[in-house]
């Protein structure tokens, strides 16, 4: 009995592979197409737009305010235009550092080797946010450190830079000051936006719900962070201030 084996001829196998390249394009097309749109939900769920700028007062239930998550050193008006892009410290006296910058990748090792360094007892904060992973590093250095923590009036603490003030084991806010708090994307997926990587979105935000937890911070402070998209920030009004535990029993 002879083997007969079938090819496909020549021409048919270049049509099929013609369908299955364009095929191809037609997926990549929709998954780019899928991942515009659903960058452009969190703006159409709560547009930024309708919110007043970084700047303006807040009053109970008018609290949320535009912020630009990809500037951090600008994120609104109202921030100091020579904000630097990495955190940088100051000492102030022989007990006193000041922390004052964007939260940049890599500025919690940094950072902590600095306060390991100089072992202040109080650390100071003017910082609109920034990397989330190094706010949580250095955060859990200050707790660590036993330092105390404070906002001056004026100065700004948002986004990730409460998650370092938190830390402190004494903490105070100045009046005039604001300490604001939002979603934050995780992760570094470059196809699709990264608040539609799940996992990575639950395992951050987990991190942060614990960092909140062991530092002593009542939880319900994540209601307001987990409403609020990362083109706004909610400002703390000093009820929440108070009552969620931020700064210590007490403090102004």
């Amino acid at each position: 009995m002879t083997d007969q084996t079938q090819t496909d001829p020549p021409v048919l196998t270049e049509r099929r592979t013609m369908r299955w390249l364009l095929g191809g394009q037609v997926v990549v097309a929709l998954l780019l197409k899928l991942a515009d749109a659903a960058g452009m939900l969190p703006s159409l769920l709560a547009p930024s737009s309708d919110a007043p700028a970084l700047n303006r007062p807040t009053q109970p239930g008018d609290q949320t305010r535009r912020y630009q998550p990809s500037n951090p050193t600008q994120p609104g008006a109202g921030i100091d235009p020579n904000m630097p892009s990495q955190l940088i410290v100051t000492t102030q006296g022989v007990d006193t550092v000041t922390l004052r910058g964007a939260i940049a990748p890599g500025d919690g090792a940094r950072i902590v080797a600095e306060l390991q360094r100089i072992a202040p007892t109080i650390v100071t904060l003017d910082s609109p946010g920034g990397s989330v992973s190094d706010a949580l590093e250095i955060g859990r250095t200050l707790r660590q450190l036993e330092m105390t923590t404070q906002i001056a009036e004026q100065s700004v603490c948002l986004s990730a830079c409460p998650y370092i003030f938190v830390g402190g084991v004494q903490r105070t806010v100045a009046e005039g000051a604001r300490v604001g708090v939002h979603q934050h994307s995780f992760g570094e997926n470059t196809m699709l936006p990264a608040f539609l990587a799940t996992q990575d979105i639950q395992s951050g935000q987990a991190e942060v719900l614990a960092h909140f937890d062991d530092m002593g911070i009542d939880l319900r402070i994540m209601g307001p962070a987990l409403a609020t998209p990362s083109n706004e920030i909610y400002i703390l009004n000093r009820t929440e201030l108070t009552d969620w535990n931020v700064v210590s029993e007490g403090a102004s």
